[in-house]
């Protein structure tokens, strides 16, 4: 038996994520960052599941808008303990490349559950005069 939200190739990347944090942990890092990347790691699927159970768009982007949250967090916290010279840049970038496809997923779930309305990209690059 399969839940709405085991189809969704996000919800199935947010446990690839999971998976990778595990290297994280057998490294028995001992600082409360470690901690957080478990919190936010974990709240990524959960929330996703949650939201995908709701029939309201609105209810739904609530959900997917954490999970998005969550998943920019985890992100910090590899740059933390790079930054704390805990893990490597190899293996920050290793899992933040999932959580790209994560969050790129998840603003299109938003985006499509959703009747908000978004300005198109604009360029901020500094060296374009």
């Amino acid at each position: 038996m399969n839940f709405s939200h085991q189809k969704l190739i996000v919800y199935q990347r947010s446990l690839e994520f999971i998976e990778f944090t595990n290297e994280i942990f057998d490294l028995d890092i001992k600082i409360n960052v470690v901690e957080q990347l478990d919190r936010a790691s974990t709240s990524i699927p959960l929330n996703i599941a949650e939201g995908t159970g709701k029939y309201t768009g609105k209810d739904k982007c609530r959900y997917y808008d954490i999970a998005r949250g969550s998943a920019l967090e985890c992100a910090a916290c590899l740059d933390l303990l790079v930054q704390r010279k805990k893990i490597s840049d190899a293996l920050a970038e290793k899992g933040k490349s999932i959580l790209y496809e994560i969050i790129s997923m998840l603003v299109g779930l938003i985006k499509s559950s959703s009747d908000r309305i978004y300005e198109e990209e604009i360029n901020y690059d500094s060296t374009n005069s």
